[in-house]
């Protein structure tokens, strides 16, 4: 099993990016999918999450800004960032779990992690 993120980069506050998600190995589509975003010297927190039916959930300080979405044939999900914050600024993981869970933004739910795509929010 392997995801491999791809698409970050900087941007200036206000600006947008979207990285995505590539899962290989197994079929992710039974299965909830989540973004975390992660600075130095903290652990990982959830950003927004989808399960197999396609809802979302979403970190409070980001709804209305970040959308979630998958594309089950291909194998990938996104993560659309809209009117980025420095403080958002960080290495970004996308992350599959290995079983049934409900929605969800813990960590520790999520057993398959991308390598992270860095995303800096600077002017």
């Amino acid at each position: 099993v392997e995801l491999v993120e791809a698409g970050g980069g900087t941007v200036q506050p206000g600006g947008s990016l979207g990285p995505l998600c590539v899962a290989s190995g197994y079929r992710f589509w039974p299965y909830p999918l989540g973004w975390f975003h992660q600075v130095p010297g903290k652990g990982p927190e959830g950003v927004a999450s989808i399960d197999s039916s396609g809802r979302t959930k979403y970190a409070d300080s980001v709804k209305g800004r970040f959308t979630i979405s998958k594309d089950n044939a291909h194998n990938t999900f996104y993560l659309q960032m809209n009117n980025l914050k420095p403080e958002e600024t960080g290495m970004y993981y996308c992350a599959s779990t290995t079983g049934w869970t409900p929605l969800t933004l813990e960590t520790a739910r999520f057993g398959y992690w991308g390598q992270g795509t860095q995303v800096t929010v600077s002017s």
